[in-house]
């Protein structure tokens, strides 16, 4: 917390023309070669987004274009070069002609699994379109071959678009089969297992929920997330190979148990949370704590910051008068926790912030940890603590890579602090976290140094104490603000400024995602009553500020499935918990503008 479109085909690339021949009878042979030649390529312009294309680090743009109206934007970042490949259906022992338009940085054009010899092109610092070109012939058993552009390590972005591949198709058969024998497994309030026979042919299945395809996968068995409590929901599932997709198989339904209640959290269904600057002053102005709207059911205090950031002593140092005039005593304060409590609202310390870096790199901070917090939830009589831990407080060792089993003593330190927190006060206890962005999220693409290093250490660290605490955690409310772009789940990045970024960010908690991209890793979805979207309050209190407008198309979407824009959820929760903001005081200084819009949603 800072304290301060339908598909457009596009034309296909002319065909290469026949070398003027003497004989015309040669000639006819050669132009009736040349009109089996096709463009390969799917989607080479990017109309349809990344439909097709397989891309490490990747987005579509609308300028610059080379024709239509998209063109491809990737970035290389540390050990990544950026590479976008898709691999398409060919002819043994044919001729080939690969072609695209780039600008940029270094990039790259190539095609591998030739067969014979795999082939690139690449130019370098390219200030305006160029297009790089190439052959290659496929070897006398090649059926397939991968297509590719990427740019170089520690370079810039680079542009590509209008990708083909010209010359024979290849032998893609007929459509596989309709799956049978699919069936229901495992049903929760959230999500449906699925699994049915495996069909011959098959290179891959697609799963439908009510019409919809909701994902594909490549075994006989998929898990939909995502799902609302109580509802019911119809399933089909069709086999994919190249050639294209089955028809659908049978229906089966489901219908989605009741909601968890994760027990008593003691919150209402919609609830508001905000952070009050108790320790500090700045341009927002100190407010009482007694002088809190009963609007907010949770309020933060920020915050308990350690004595050295290894220590794990935390202290709670209220603002002193020359600081912030008008502050109360510590008689008032508490006494006005006891009332704030009173009215079933629940008073938190919040522990870390902009400033606050925490490192529990020893077993010795991590007890000290619990006995200072201890210390401070019972001197003032707190219903709970609140992690915000920014900054370096948590990243991961090169040898940690799964975030199912940690290893790294900041991680696993932090959970038994936490662990033993909960254990100590017990189920009243509220635990709540507010990781930023680059923390949580970013793990769907990057997690910690990655399995050729040189990535962030702390990207994706909070997946871990999140996973190993979810049966404890009252609410995770990520930081949607301060943050740079994010890749959703549509493989798309999104930005702040919006509602598309709040839904596409809250989409991701609520629907679970691989973890770097590993279908085998999977971080699995929270509850919608253990979520709340964080946003600051006005311009003054964070970069990512979106009007009420925006908030209140992020809610509709997120619970009523309306008003979504160009996202499209992977469900809708009408549980969502709520919503946080920095802050209370930032929302005064604005006026109240935050929390009239909560109130006049959820009434």
């Amino acid at each position: 917390m800072d304290r301060s479109r339908p598909l457009a085909r596009r034309p296909l690339v002319a065909l290469l023309t026949a070398t003027a021949l003497a004989a015309t009878g040669t000639t006819a042979l050669a132009s009736a070669a040349r009109a089996a030649d096709a463009d390969l390529v799917r989607n080479g312009g990017f109309e349809a987004g990344l439909d097709g294309w397989s891309c490490t680090a990747g987005t579509t743009v609308n300028a610059p274009v080379h024709s239509g109206s998209s063109a491809l934007r990737a970035t290389p970042a540390g050990a990544d070069n950026a590479r976008c490949s898709q691999t398409v259906t060919v002819k043994p022992d044919s001729q080939y002609t690969l072609s695209g338009h780039v600008r940029g940085s270094y990039v790259y054009l190539g095609a591998s699994g030739t067969g014979t010899t795999d082939v690139s092109t690449w130019a370098q610092s390219a200030p305006d379109w160029q297009r790089l070109t190439t052959t290659f012939r496929t070897g006398p058993s090649t059926t397939r071959v991968t297509v590719y552009t990427h740019g170089w390590y520690g370079t810039g972005a680079y542009h590509a678009d209008d990708i083909s591949l010209v010359g024979p198709g290849g032998e893609t058969g007929q459509p596989p089969a309709p799956p049978t024998g699919l069936k229901t497994g495992t049903v929760t309030s959230t999500s449906v297992a699925l699994s049915w026979s495996p069909v011959a042919g098959a290179t891959g299945y697609a799963v439908y929920r009510d019409g919809t395809k909701v994902r594909t996968v490549n075994g006989t068995s998929a898990t939909v997330t995502g799902l609302s409590p109580s509802t019911a929901y119809a399933f089909q599932v069709a086999a994919v190979n190249d050639a294209g997709e089955s028809a659908r198989s049978a229906t089966v339904t489901a219908t989605t148990t009741a909601p968890d209640s994760g027990g008593d959290s003691g919150l209402p269904p919609h609830a508001l949370v905000g952070y009050l600057h108790a320790s500090f002053a700045n341009g927002s102005g100190y407010t009482r704590l007694a002088d809190v709207p009963d609007s907010w059911d949770v309020i933060d205090l920020a915050f308990g910051e350690p004595t050295t950031v290894t220590s794990g002593d935390i202290r709670f140092d209220r603002c002193p008068a020359s600081e912030c005039p008008g502050v109360e005593s510590d008689a008032e304060f508490k006494a006005a926790i006891k009332a704030k409590q009173a009215a079933g609202k629940k008073v938190l310390i919040s522990i870390g912030g902009q400033n606050g870096q925490v490192q529990l790199t020893t077993t010795a901070a991590r007890d000290m940890f619990v006995t200072s917090v201890s210390k401070i939830i019972d001197e003032y009589g707190l219903d709970g603590l609140d992690i915000d831990f920014e900054g370096h407080s948590l990243s991961l060792n090169a040898d940690d890579t799964d975030f199912r089993n940690p290893k790294t003593p900041v991680i696993v330190n932090l959970i038994s602090a936490l662990k033993t927190l909960k254990a100590k006060y017990g189920d009243g206890f509220v635990l709540t976290m507010a990781p930023e962005t680059f923390f949580v999220q970013l793990g769907y693409q990057y997690y910690g140094t990655g399995k050729w290093g040189g990535q962030d250490p702390r990207a994706g660290a909070y997946l871990p104490v999140i996973h190993a605490l979810r049966d404890d955690l009252t609410l995770l409310h990520v930081q949607d603000y301060n943050s740079g772009p994010i890749m959703g789940l549509d493989n798309q990045y999104h930005s702040m400024g919006g509602a598309d970024f709040h839904i596409a960010m809250t989409d991701m908690l609520l629907t679970g995602f691989p973890v770097a991209g590993d279908a085998n890793n999977v971080f699995p979805p929270l509850r919608a009553d253990q979520v709340a979207i964080g946003m600051p309050a006005t311009p003054n209190a964070g970069n990512g500020h979106v009007s009420p407008a925006e908030v209140t198309k992020a809610l509709d979407c997120l619970t009523k499935r309306t008003n979504c824009g160009s996202y499209a959820t992977h469900g809708t929760w009408p549980g969502l918990r709520g919503l946080m903001t920095w802050s209370i005081n930032w929302d005064r200084f604005g006026g109240w503008e935050f929390q009239r819009t909560f109130d006049g949603y959820f009434g």
